[in-house]
Parts: structure tokens; C-alpha cells; sequence
């Protein structure tokens, strides 16, 4: 075979082999191709599932904001002090309201506010009670951290004006307002209710015709009375024939007919409640 043979067979194979390979760079071009457009779709799938999934919750939060979150309203649940129930959440002497706590609330006409959560009943008691003849006005609802620090100020410095000892004016005016994060009214769910005829905050509001009215229906739209005469014992507070506080209608049904306080709710197992 002669040299100039042995060249053109060789770039013969050459020119082959250059064709094979070209043909490999297209064809894994081609499937990293199709790989990559098959991420993208599964990530685009995705990302749409998750989307869906937001709007959905989304929607129902909207949903409940516009009906003054009467779903939120159904989930009465009882629970425990640990429960994370929003309802159940205990406040008192001993426990104060969580650092991480938050609350929407609903501006009232006269200017109160009250957790969204918990509007519909109020507003569907205050209609009742109204429809009965009577005149009930909330004089007390929600109340911001400073809001409370300023009230327990002011009644340290009447106590001392009394007569109470500097040194004493703290834990006596702890005895009629919370010290700041110890009281219901920061939570939301807490009102002071009193008779328009009438709007001390005494112990004789407990004869008005609304408080009457108050203690023997509240308790259907979920509402207590969170201080009763022979509770302060065990609820650190006084008897207030004013205070009402959101449970929720299972809860409050049960500390109504047992003639238990919210303490005493929680320490036992709902199941046998």
C-alpha cells in the first residue's frame, strides 16, 4: 500500500471518528437539555402547588377577618394552661401574658377594641341583652402594656394617698388593677360591662338588671364571669360583677354549670369536665 493510501484511509477514520464525537456533544447536549427543562417544570409544578396551598389559608384568614373570624370562633375547644389554645390562654398574678403574644382586634363604636376572634358573640350578646330591654355599655375592653402600666401607677398613687405605705402601695394596688402583663384586658379577651343606669365599678353593679342578665346568659356566647365572689382565692382577684372573659361557648358551658372559675377549668381534664 503506498504512503499516499495509508494517508487517505487514515483521515478517513479520522473524519469518522470527528463525526461520532460531534454526534455524542449533540445528543448529551440534547439530554442535559431535556433535563434541564424537566427541573424547571418540576419546579414550576411545585412552586404552584405551594402557591395554591398559600392562597387557600390565605383566603380563609381573609374569610375570617370579614365575618369577624367566625371559624376562629368555632374552635372551642377545652384545653390546658399549655395548651396554646387562644381562648384558654390563663392570665393572672401568677401568669403573665406570653412575650411572643399578638392580637387583631376590632374597633367596637365607642371607641373599645376587642380580638376579632371573639367579636361575633359579643356583638350577638350586646344585640340580645339590648333586645330584652336593657342598656349594657362596655366601659373597659382591650389594653396596650403602657395602657395598663399607666393604670397601675395611678392606683399605687391613691393608695398612698390613702394612707397605704410607700413600701406597701405595689401589692395593695395589685389587689384592684393587674400589674402590667398579668391582666386579661392586654389580651383582647377581657370587657368590663356595666349597666348605663348605673356605671360604678362596685360591687352593687352585681344588682343591675344587665350584670342579672349578664350571669345568667353570658356563658352562651362564650363569655364568663372571670371573678366570682368566692374565687379570689385562687384567681388572686377580687370579686368584680363586671369582668367578663372570651372562653369559648364549650368551656364557658362547663364553667357555668360546674360554678368553677378558669383556674380551676384548666387544672382539671377536660374529658371528665
Amino acid at each position: 500500500m503506498s504512503v499516499y493510501n495509508r494517508s487517505s484511509r487514515y483521515e478517513r477514520i479520522l473524519r469518522k471518528k470527528k463525526k461520532i464525537l460531534r454526534r455524542r456533544r449533540r445528543l448529551s447536549a440534547a439530554v442535559m437539555a431535556s433535563a434541564a427543562m424537566l427541573a424547571g417544570m418540576f419546579f414550576f409544578i411545585q412552586s404552584s402547588i405551594s402557591g395554591e396551598k398559600g392562597n387557600i389559608g390565605g383566603e380563609k384568614n381573609a374569610d375570617a377577618a370579614l365575618s369577624g373570624a367566625g371559624a376562629a370562633v368555632d374552635s372551642n375547644d377545652a384545653g390546658t394552661a399549655d395548651s396554646g389554645e387562644w381562648n384558654l390562654i390563663l392570665v393572672n398574678p401568677w401568669h403573665e401574658i406570653p412575650e411572643d403574644y399578638e392580637v387583631e382586634l376590632t374597633e367596637l363604636k365607642n371607641g373599645q377594641a376587642v380580638d376579632s376572634r371573639c367579636y361575633p358573640e359579643l356583638q350577638q350578646m350586646m344585640d340580645d341583652c339590648r333586645a330584652d330591654g336593657l342598656n349594657p355599655v362596655i366601659c373597659a375592653s382591650y389594653r396596650t402594656m403602657e395602657k395598663q402600666q399607666a393604670l397601675f401607677n395611678d392606683k399605687k398613687r391613691r393608695v398612698i394617698r390613702e394612707g397605704c405605705p410607700a413600701s406597701s402601695a405595689d401589692e395593695e394596688a395589685a389587689k384592684t388593677v393587674a400589674r402590667p402583663g398579668t391582666s386579661e384586658h392586654q389580651l383582647g379577651l377581657a370587657l368590663d360591662i356595666v349597666d348605663l343606669d348605673y356605671q360604678q365599678l362596685d360591687t352593687r353593679q352585681e344588682e343591675t338588671p344587665v350584670q342579672k342578665w349578664l350571669m345568667e346568659n353570658s356563658w352562651k356566647y362564650g363569655f364568663i364571669l372571670r371573678y366570682p365572689t368566692d374565687k379570689s382565692n385562687i384567681t388572686g382577684i377580687i370579686y368584680e360583677p363586671w369582668h367578663y372573659r372570651y372562653v369559648g361557648k364549650e368551656a364557658a358551658k362547663v364553667i357555668h354549670e360546674k360554678g368553677i372559675c378558669l383556674e380551676e377549668y384548666l387544672e382539671n381534664d377536660p374529658e371528665e369536665s
